[in-house]
């Protein structure tokens, strides 16, 4: 009996078939995107008979785009870009035009690309340049300072005969310059006679001597520089110094700032003094009370970017040392300190005696202050 298909089972068949045919179709379209290499030709899709396709435009023109920038990108055939890695600043021509300054690369060598021009990549950022403020020197500095220095002469001051540099003169040099180590940091907020008394009294015990003083107790050294200020904080912070002296420059004293600033009750006024008098080596302006006092008188001195008095000696020592020539930063302070003991002092400054208060602008400025019974009695200026 000859098979025969029934119509139902006829229309099930090509169903079937149809729906194979589109899984193939599917798998050769899929074959045929650009994930392939960009570089080769895109193969060509055999479709069946009876199978249609339909690309968009949108879908097309993405495919497009795709595979045109693959292949300018293999191309151009320039090293890989490192995501997070900064040029290195040798990468970098710096070109200096007016107030902006432009940064441009390199070009890239042609041995990188043998078959593509060179590439030049550019980047232009805004460089700092860092501007030098030239500090005019005051009008009539150096008269000032030869009228100051002809006063002087008379040598009458009490940093004449009892100042830090005549500490230990008559010693050898290392033991010296420990003297006027110790000397200096007992200077701070003390009148020279007093300073000078207490380094004759350690002299008179032996505790000239780094050694010495570790070996002995606080309180015995607190009582023979008694009455310097603070004496009993400057007995602990000397006998911390010479142990450091001993254990780190062999007996001697530190011969940098930086290891002067690192001692305890040592600060910029006392490290700069001891490098001059003891190392004679002078690197910056050792500036006290008395120097900080009357700079400011002589207008000698203003806070940075302003016309006003500096209010520290650390802000007068940086605004001296901008015009004050570098020969004139070691004598400057004896100078002043001596001029101040005598006649430019603190209180009621002897401006009728002085040599130069023609040309000081603060001659006469400052009253007299009144006798401290007659303000009790109120019997000051009214």
């Amino acid at each position: 009996m000859p098979f025969r298909l029934l119509p139902h089972r006829i229309g099930l068949f090509s169903s079937i078939s149809a729906m194979s045919s589109s899984r193939r179709a599917s798998r050769l379209i899929r074959a045929s995107r650009p994930e392939l290499n960009p570089a080769e030709t895109v193969r060509e899709v055999k479709c069946e008979p009876g199978v249609s396709f339909d690309y968009s435009k949108s879908e097309m023109n993405s495919v497009r785009r795709k595979r045109l920038n693959r292949v300018l990108e293999v191309k151009e055939d320039l090293p890989k870009k490192q995501v997070g890695i900064v040029p290195d600043i040798e990468d970098f021509r710096y070109v200096k035009t007016g107030a902006k300054t432009s940064v441009t690369a390199k070009r890239v060598p042609a041995s990188l690309n043998k078959n593509s021009s060179p590439v030049r990549l550019e980047k232009k950022i805004r460089v700092s340049s860092v501007v030098k403020v030239e500090v005019a020197a005051p009008e009539n500095w150096e008269a000032v300072l030869a009228g100051i220095k002809n006063i002087r002469l008379s040598g009458q001051a009490p940093v004449d005969t009892k100042g830090c540099e005549k500490a230990g003169s008559l010693l050898p040099p290392k033991e010296r310059r420990f003297a006027v180590l110790i000397s200096t940091m007992m200077s701070s907020q003390t009148k020279d006679e007093v300073t000078h008394a207490a380094v004759e009294r350690l002299g008179e015990n032996g505790l000239l001597d780094p050694d010495a003083i570790v070996r002995t107790d606080e309180a015995t050294l607190a009582n023979l520089i008694k009455p310097v200020g603070f004496y009993q904080r400057k007995a602990q912070f000397i006998k911390e110094a010479s142990r450091i002296c001993l254990e780190r420059f062999g007996g001697d004293i530190p011969d940098t700032l930086t290891d002067l600033l690192a001692l305890k009750g040592v600060g910029p006024k006392m490290a700069h003094l001891v490098m001059s008098i003891a190392w004679k080596n002078t690197q910056g302006i050792c500036v006290d009370t008395h120097v900080h006092r009357i700079s400011n008188r002589l207008g000698w001195v203003f806070r940075e970017g302003t016309k006003q008095k500096t209010t520290t000696p650390e802000q007068t020592r940086m605004s001296l040392e901008k015009w004050l020539p570098k020969d004139e930063w070691e004598p400057i302070n004896p100078l002043l300190v001596g001029f101040g003991q005598t006649i430019c002092t603190p209180l009621r400054p002897k401006c009728g005696s002085c040599g130069i208060n023609t040309i000081c602008p603060s001659a006469f400025k400052e009253a007299s202050s009144p006798n401290p019974k007659q303000k009790k009695r109120g019997l000051g200026p009214t």
